[in-house]
């Protein structure tokens, strides 16, 4: 994983660190962004779903270009081992896995670091830039 970058805020103070700027930290969500959408109710289909051939390999590719890649999943704990499992028999190259993703969608993502949000499509490919609206804090 690549080294984080010590930040200080206007008073010198130790900030939370970021990491350098050509280095992306990936948040994948599971169903049916990189496989068929599981719901948690049928956790039997979480063993046999086979993984979209695009997501493998653009995922591993970013994941070899040193990129972090972190699986986060609105599967519940008690679904971590058989996604584990899942995740390494398809070769899936990542550095972490968080579970308990609040269900429903409709997200609106509030931090202190950037964040950039991109709704998948149906294909993984390389990220193009584009300009849109986005919501933001009245000053």
């Amino acid at each position: 994983m690549s080294n984080l970058k010590e930040i200080r805020d206007q008073n010198g103070n130790t900030a939370s660190p970021i990491l350098p700027e050509d280095v992306k930290n990936y948040l994948i969500d599971i169903d049916g962004t990189i496989t068929d959408d599981v719901p948690n109710e049928e956790p039997e289909r979480m063993v046999t779903c086979e993984p979209f051939p695009d997501a493998l390999e653009i995922l591993n590719k970013w994941y070899d270009q040193g990129h972090i890649i972190t699986f986060f999943t609105s599967r519940t704990e008690e679904h971590r081992e058989v996604t584990e499992n899942w995740l390494n028999k398809h070769n899936f190259k990542y550095h972490g896995l968080l579970m308990g993703k609040p269900r429903g969608g409709n997200y609106h993502w509030i931090d202190n670091h950037m964040v950039r949000a991109t709704k998948f499509n149906g294909n993984f490919t390389d990220l193009i830039v584009k300009k849109k609206n986005i919501e933001v804090f009245k000053r």
